[in-house]
């Protein structure tokens, strides 16, 4: 079985640097790096894991902590987040909190207790304290799609320039009863709205209505439908996720109501279902991958030094015009 030594050997390197990549620990240049990579590949190189571990508890564990896992755009997200540690020695374990702030604290406490290397997080508004916490235990954390505070690293999405982009195509297209269903008690949403409300302002129009509801299809769905109900029936929605958009897409097509005629369609994100239905919607596709992968390189760089600046890094969403609208 090869060594340490003989892989060092292999790729003409010390055996300090081949173990501080196996650690993950300090610099190591790009061209070190692949050296060291093909001489583990060439050699069959395993590390002593147990070893590693009674050394260092939880050191090649990363947290990553999502609102929604059924969120499409968090499916995305961690995967990103796993392909980009696992080629770096690290293990990722999931938690979904379902947008719940007392399952959120009680996964910070598990991380905190594991002493795991570092935990990627898409925090409530509620998660400061605990993510503090980590923090004066000397866990990093890096916070995905959402912020709560600006003493840590975190990776979003642009969300009011992507509002008010997805909102003046919708103006674009003639549509004037425009309602809104959003997520509540989210930073997320509420750049979102931002975005939506300055638009329309700038257009010197008002939303005709905007319903704030947990992010989850059933509740998108209940929105569509008190909307359905009114006197004054929007001529266009906007949902600020997939799967509010998820409901309300099924609640317009119960009300047997046509698309883009009778009513436009426009969302964040990209449903899988978003070009299975006709006609396809249009939306703003986030850079999910992008974002996780952004997040880990973060974290990593968190980890290996933890007295850097914090950095806040925001990724453009794109445009996809698809026949929902006029």
């Amino acid at each position: 079985m090869a060594s340490i030594k003989d892989v060092a050997r292999e790729a003409g390197v010390s055996t300090a640097t081949v173990s501080r990549m196996m650690a993950n620990k300090g610099y190591i240049s790009e061209e070190a790096r692949a050296k060291v990579e093909a001489a583990v590949k060439k050699l069959g190189y395993r590390p002593n894991r147990a070893a590693q571990q009674l050394r260092n508890p939880g050191s090649h564990i990363i947290a990553l902590i999502v609102s929604d896992i059924q969120n499409p755009f968090f499916g995305e997200l961690c995967r990103a987040v796993e392909t980009f540690a696992q080629k770096r020695g690290f293990c990722v374990f999931v938690c979904n909190t379902d947008e719940n702030p007392e399952k959120e604290r009680r996964y910070l406490e598990l991380v905190g207790q594991e002493q795991v290397a570092g935990v990627i997080i898409s925090p409530s508004s509620q998660g400061l304290a605990p993510i503090q916490k980590l923090q004066q235990q000397g866990i990093p954390s890096v916070m995905v799609d959402r912020q709560v505070s600006s003493g840590f690293d975190a990776v979003l999405g642009d969300n009011i320039r992507g509002a008010h982009i997805l909102t003046r195509r919708v103006l674009k297209s003639g549509y004037r009863r425009i309602a809104g269903i959003f997520g509540k008690n989210s930073f997320t949403a509420d750049e979102r709205l931002a975005g939506f409300e300055a638009a329309l302002e700038e257009n010197d129009q008002q939303a005709l209505s905007i319903q704030r509801v947990p992010a989850f299809e059933a509740e998108g769905r209940k929105a569509m439908e008190r909307l359905l109900i009114t006197n004054e029936k929007p001529d266009a929605i906007i949902c600020s996720s997939a799967l509010i958009a998820t409901g309300a897409y099924r609640a317009i097509h119960a009300a047997k109501l046509s698309i883009p005629e009778a009513i436009g369609f426009a969302c964040f994100d990209d449903p899988t279902w978003a070009t299975f239905v006709k006609p396809e919607l249009t939306v703003i596709q986030q850079p999910a991958s992008m974002i996780g992968e952004t997040a880990a390189e973060l974290l990593m760089k968190r980890i290996a030094d933890k007295t850097r600046p914090p950095s806040l890094i925001r990724l453009e969403g794109s445009l996809i015009e698809r026949g929902s609208l006029r």
